[in-house]
């Protein structure tokens, strides 16, 4: 939908001074947060998805269900990149050969290992009669538990018979109980309902005429959404009991799942996608340029931050705005030496001093090298990224004849960023994406390509100074703080999990839930568990969207 800053977005949806106060602004009076949170939630819902579940999804799956012991060595291909986000292209494409060939191995390699030897005695609920002959008992004893896992709901009858008569059937041609039933467990790792969310819907008693969630696909939909995984057993249970069918048996649900271990798995996958880290596995950079940046810098670099985020806002449940000048984070060895900091043994907390330039996510190495070129920073990559990953607006791409000559092949008299990019602000086919990213990227120029400080470039002094939508600032630090109070910070992050737990790319029909839910944030001191909430018990999570009327041919 068309980006609105928060103030005209309040205005427009004509709420009180108050409410708008909550939704726009910092912390909030007790009289404004109340106001806020008594907006009423709009009604409607969002559209039932079909798609493909993601390799960690899938990987993560596996492992509750089996245990971590089971863990095959496959790299699925990669997804498609939707609306800023990997896991909404899962919604909007079909499976293809490479990765179907990826599932197939991992299936095989999976089956093999919960029926080899060493693991049948934990992970086969039973002993067959006879280890070299089909035990139609014991196979459907292990079909009926593991299957509800996988399929995300009880097998019907006569789907686990098929499995159960599979099995059989293997297991007399190979002459091994263990060795059939690993042939109809990889059938049902194959299998398309398990691939594949397929969402159903069933009327809404509450709402005549309308359209809800199952109690079954709304538990796949949540489990997703906060573990990144499949549902577990408790949560299977509370679908098959209809707790999930009552506002107090959500909320308890929910509750459970937030102060849930395994709610770090799910956002470090939200944040990972968001940040749009799947860039770390084809990251390179000039070893003549950058020595110390090497691969494992790249893999340290990516988890720097994720541990950053999951420290602030799960587990010290801060603001999400404070990312962005916050001090606090953790350093490995390999990054102490592009910090040039003492190395210590393993991950440690650590604290940049309030003189350092370090702050906030911005001066992190995983922005800062993965929007810059292998041999040199890129003031636009940065600010591109800063205004599409972030505040989620549109960069539109560069036009095919653009000159880059003055920027990688710079004159000699051009020795610094502010000076090479300068030229494609004077060309005008080029000025109007450059003004948008340059004054951002450039104030993080005291970082080079592999995000190591610096005050020189090529001998002349680095400039900083910039401009973000009005907002001047002369240092990084300043950046963060302009970046920090942004109204368009928070309203863009309540965009991306929305369409992340929903599957689904916001359009102009969602402007009041977006609403509804930047206000409940901002009234809650943009805390990301309380977005969490908020969305997952929200009609509009649950609810499913009638389909669009269709209107005559015209003539």
């Amino acid at each position: 939908m068309p980006l609105l800053n928060r103030k005209r977005l309040c205005l427009a949806l004509g709420f009180t001074a108050a409410i708008a106060l909550a939704a726009c602004s910092g912390p909030t009076s007790e009289a404004a947060k109340s106001s806020a949170m008594a907006i009423k939630e709009p009604d409607g819902g969002t559209p039932k998805r079909l798609r493909l579940l993601t390799a960690d999804q899938y990987l993560n799956t596996l492992a509750y269900v089996f245990g971590p012991d089971v863990s095959p060595e496959t790299r699925f291909a990669p997804m498609t990149r939707t609306g800023g986000l990997l896991s909404v292209g899962t919604s909007l494409g079909g499976v293809t050969d490479a990765q179907m060939e990826q599932y197939q191995k991992t299936a095989s390699a999976v089956a093999t290992q919960v029926t080899n030897a060493g693991n049948r005695g934990t992970l086969v609920p039973c002993t067959p009669a006879d280890a070299k002959a089909a035990d139609p008992a014991c196979a459907a004893t292990f079909i009926a538990g593991v299957g509800r896992l996988l399929y995300r709901q009880p097998l019907t009858a006569a789907r686990s018979k098929e499995f159960v008569d599979e099995a059989g059937e293997a297991a007399v041609r190979l002459k091994d109980f263990y060795a059939g039933l690993g042939v109809a467990l990889e059938g049902m790792l194959l299998s398309p309902k398990v691939l594949l969310v397929t969402e159903t819907s069933e009327p809404d008693p509450k709402n005549p005429g309308r359209e809800r969630l199952d109690a079954y696909s709304y538990a796949t939909r949540l489990s997703l959404f906060l573990w990144n995984a499949a549902p577990d057993d408790a949560l299977l249970k509370a679908a098959e009991s209809g707790e999930l069918n009552t506002d107090q048996g959500r909320a308890k649900v929910v509750e459970r799942m937030l102060t849930s271990p395994r709610l770090e798995a799910g956002m470090r996958a939200f944040f990972d996608d968001m940040f749009a880290f799947d860039d770390f596995n084809n990251l390179a950079k000039d070893n003549s340029i950058y020595p110390v940046f090497t691969g494992v810098t790249a893999a340290d670099a990516r988890e720097q931050t994720l541990r950053t985020v999951i420290d602030q806002l799960i587990t010290k449940k801060k603001d999400y705005r404070d990312l962005f000048t916050t001090r606090e984070t953790f350093i490995s060895p390999s990054l102490a030496a592009l910090y040039r900091l003492p190395a210590s043994p393993g991950w440690t907390p650590y604290e940049f001093p309030a003189d350092s330039p370090r702050v906030g996510l911005l001066t992190q190495v995983s922005f800062l090298s993965v929007h810059s070129h292998p041999g040199r920073s890129s003031a636009t990559l940065r600010g591109k990224a800063l205004r599409e990953i972030l505040l989620c607006q549109t960069v539109p791409r560069p036009p095919a004849n653009v000159d880059f000559s003055a920027v990688e092949n710079p004159p000699p008299n051009l020795k610094t960023a502010r000076q090479r990019v300068g030229a494609h602000l004077s060309t005008p086919v080029c000025a109007g994406c450059h003004k948008i990213t340059d004054p951002m990227g450039l104030a993080l120029e005291n970082f080079d390509g592999a995000g190591q400080y610096r005050d020189q470039d090529n001998g002349a002094p680095i400039d900083i100074t910039g401009v973000l939508d009005g907002k001047e600032f002369s240092t990084v630090a300043q950046l963060g703080t302009v970046l920090h109070d942004h109204p368009q910070l928070p309203s863009c992050l309540v965009k991306r999990v929305f369409s992340y737990g929903t599957g689904s790319l916001t359009t102009a029909k969602d402007k009041d839930i977006l609403a509804y839910l930047d206000a409940r944030f901002a009234a809650n001191g943009y805390r990301l568990p309380d977005l969490l909430r908020t969305i997952a018990l929200s009609r509009a999570f649950s609810e499913v969207a009638p389909p669009p009327v269709k209107t005559a041919a015209a003539n």
